[in-house]
């Protein structure tokens, strides 16, 4: 029961970022959102450090599973075209729905873990399937400098994502597609 509690404040907490912003990530207001007892999230997180780490894990967790996902669904990317598709994919989701609450509270926590050792450990791009999958498609394209190309593509797309975040902008899926495919050359 513990760790669903636990789950269950740590997805509170990333909705009162994601709505709230950084200062309006209290405890309070995390037991508010997850319509518990006032006092619950500080008898399971003591502090805000242990709230913010509980809630990046959670954040790291959940990204790592739609990555897993997302190559799941392009298992053996064959075409640019195809690369493209994926990534426009990736960009809408995390532009959407619950994609873009989630999308708001990681560039928070990016934010926040420059001053945080702990949390810039946890937020470190890891190795997943999408970007794997991506890495093969550029090697088997003979593509120098796989690692560096990966990394300045999957960059272009974070940059795209934050981008439309900031700007509020709506995305048309041709202007993805523009902008991916130009990172992509």
């Amino acid at each position: 029961m513990a760790t669903d509690r636990r789950t269950l404040l740590a997805d509170a907490a990333l909705d009162v970022l994601a709505d709230e912003g950084m200062r309006g990530l209290t405890h309070r207001a995390v037991d508010r959102r997850a319509d518990l007892p006032t006092g619950t999230t500080s008898a399971y997180y003591r502090t805000r450090a242990a709230l913010l780490t509980a809630l990046v894990t959670r954040l790291v967790h959940l990204d790592q599973t739609e990555l897993q996902t997302a190559a799941e669904q392009f298992p053996s990317i064959r075409t640019a075209d195809e690369l493209v598709a994926g990534l426009v994919l990736l960009t809408r989701q995390r532009l959407t729905g619950q994609g873009r609450r989630r999308s708001l509270a990681r560039h928070a926590c990016a934010v926040e873990s420059v001053r945080d050792p702990e949390l810039r450990e946890i937020l470190v791009p890891r190795e997943n399937a999408g970007r794997e999958a991506v890495r093969l498609f550029l090697a088997g394209h003979g593509v120098e400098d796989v690692e560096g190309r990966t990394h300045t593509l999957l960059t272009c797309v974070d940059g795209l994502v934050f981008d439309r975040l900031v700007s509020g902008g709506e995305v048309r899926p041709e202007e993805l597609e523009g902008l991916v495919a130009a990172a992509l050359r």
